[in-house]
């Protein structure tokens, strides 16, 4: 049967459990244990898809069309697996799934409550996991923080678990905080000590610590804490800061925590494979990296490359972490720094793109919800079309480039998405006609895995170099067809489409050094060790001196040379 890790959080919240957990998934995948990650949070809410970014940060989206928490994209990343609506799981969809069984009469009359009910049904989310894949080790992460009133019934479920399925199956970790005081020049193990025992008080037992702290603990601290706490010392764990969360697994691998939870778990000590993931941080810093693509690339290891991310939700970077992570495989694949400008859409509406985008090397324009700072984007995707800056619009960047195309190129008066204005004479995206009668907003987009054939001599197929591709999407609007004549008659291409035909997926601008729009979101599928074809071709155009393509109504021949190869960026060892 699977092994259970529950892993939970003291003292303040986002202190990084997510990156612990895909940590431990990565150490042990690297011991070829399969794994699955399961996050459980604690808020009301069925899903995060109908919370503000500025709440909640990104709605990653799954293959099977789930809008679930940030922190699934980190353990798609970390694991290299993709996770499913299983592995979420909110209060609101265990409240809900209780109070739905109860109006069918499953408890046949008994009183609904908190135990046994509730905490059943989280069990049972746990377990359902387990069955669908069966993993050697199944990962769950409860969010929020020890002592918060909703994470009661998630720890009480999981105090259950060891006594459900045998103490050797269950093994706790909690990711704690280890504060550095300034003013007394020393580290305080205290907020630790207290979180643990707010733990213990409802009956869970640490077996191992993780320390966030910003230095290393000496041997001292951790006796202390094993001392107080009744974890051995061996299994006080320092995570200290790092500069990058790549790499953190190997951290926590010189620090023993998969050798502990192994043993703790009673499973087989394996000789783990981290030479990849050694490379990987290696390119990060351009440590001895004789292998890395400087094709087109001045210096390998002092070019830095700015990219410019123009969005609403600036203010909280999270917002756009999987579009920021995107972007850092494709600069570790090729060799460089990657130098993020955060531009605020509003702000570009008012003092205009040029004052924001300037010298920028390349444009991105992400998804969002709203009419706040449309015109924003759409002044940023004329700049990068006029002043020729390879430009990657996502979703809703699509869309705005439909518009700026529309008003400034097809010179149509008012055009705009019936989305931000119902009544334009020219909804150049329009409602998708299945939404039309959609009240509830919760899960009710186009979500999800989707194919998309290409279309030959188009850079979307030399990018990805095959005929149809799966991506994912999250949206409710959509390019209006009523429209398609007059988009390819005024010099734009639809390189991608729905396999039949009907939605329009991709639109690229051919005489343009590098300018294509998705209405899929990309970056949910990037991988450090294999970045996304479009983000991997995006950031060679940016960082090159020349054009990458130029595939023009002038037939201008495409040569192997100009040809961003999309294979896996690091090899098999």
């Amino acid at each position: 049967m699977s092994k259970f890790v529950f892993i939970t959080g003291g003292v303040v919240s986002s202190i990084g459990k997510g990156i612990v957990a895909a940590s431990l998934g990565r150490l042990l995948k690297s011991r070829d244990y399969s794994v699955s990650i399961l996050k459980l949070d604690p808020y009301i809410n069925v899903d995060p898809g109908t919370m503000s970014p500025f709440q909640h940060g990104e709605v990653f989206v799954t293959e099977d069309g789930a809008e679930t928490d940030l922190d699934l994209g980190h353990y798609e990343r970390f694991t290299d697996t993709s996770m499913s609506r299983l592995n979420s799981v909110t209060q609101g969809s265990i409240y809900q799934a209780v109070i739905n069984k109860e109006r069918r009469g499953d408890y046949k009359g008994s009183t609904v409550q908190v135990i046994p009910h509730i905490t059943n049904e989280i069990k049972e989310r746990v377990h359902r996991v387990a069955k669908n894949a069966n993993p050697d080790v199944v990962i769950t992460e409860i969010g929020g923080t020890v002592g918060d009133i909703e994470s009661q019934p998630f720890l009480e479920a999981i105090r259950q678990f060891r006594k459900d399925v045998g103490r050797n199956h269950v093994l706790y970790i909690h990711v704690t905080l280890v504060p550095w005081i300034a003013a007394a020049g020393e580290m305080k193990t205290k907020p630790t000590q207290h979180s643990v025992k707010e733990l213990r008080s409802i009956g869970i037992q640490p077996d191992i610590l993780v320390c966030r702290c910003d230095r290393q603990l000496s041997n001292n601290l951790k006796e202390k804490m094993s001392e107080f706490c009744d974890v051995p010392v061996a299994s006080v764990i320092t995570s200290k800061d790092a500069e990058s969360i790549y790499e953190v697994p190997l951290m926590l691998e010189t620090e023993g925590l998969a050798v502990q939870a192994l043993e703790l778990l009673n499973m087989e000590q394996r000789q783990p494979n981290l030479d990849r993931w050694q490379t990987l941080v290696n390119r990060l810093y351009h440590r001895n990296n004789p292998e890395i693509e400087t094709k087109n690339v001045q210096s390998s290891t002092t070019t830095s490359i700015e990219i410019a991310i123009v969005g609403k939700y600036i203010q909280l970077s999270d917002a756009y972490l999987s579009v920021v992570e995107a972007l850092r495989h494709a600069a570790i694949a090729i060799g460089v720094d990657l130098n993020l400008r955060w531009v605020s859409s509003e702000d570009v509406e008012v003092k205009g793109a040029k004052t924001y985008l300037e010298k920028v090397n390349g444009i991105i324009v992400p998804g969002g919800f709203g009419v706040r700072g449309i015109d924003g984007k759409i002044a940023a995707i004329e700049y990068s079309r006029l002043q020729k800056i390879p430009f990657l619009g996502l979703c809703l960047g699509m869309q705005c480039a439909v518009i700026e195309w529309a008003r400034n190129i097809a010179k149509l008066e008012c055009a705009h998405s019936a989305e931000f204005d119902p009544e334009t004479p020219n909804p150049v995206i329009n409602l998708l006609p299945e939404q039309q009668d959609v009240v509830d907003l919760g899960g009710t987009m186009r979500l999800g895995l989707y194919p998309c054939r290409l279309q030959t001599d188009t850079l979307a197929f030399q990018t990805y170099q095959q005929e149809v591709i799966y991506e994912r999407h999250r949206h409710r609007y959509e390019f209006n067809n009523a429209y398609r004549n007059l988009l390819l008659e005024t010099g734009y291409v639809i390189s991608g489409a729905s396999p039949d035909g009907r939605l329009v997926e991709i639109i690229e601008l051919p005489t343009h050094p590098f300018f294509i729009a998705t209405q899929f979101h990309p970056e949910f599928q990037s991988r450090p060790s294999t970045p996304h074809p479009l983000f991997h071709s995006f950031f060679k155009a940016a960082s090159s001196q020349e054009k990458c393509y130029d595939l023009s109504v002038n037939n201008v021949e495409v040569t192997q040379d100009n040809v961003v190869s999309t294979g896996s960026i690091l090899s098999a060892d």
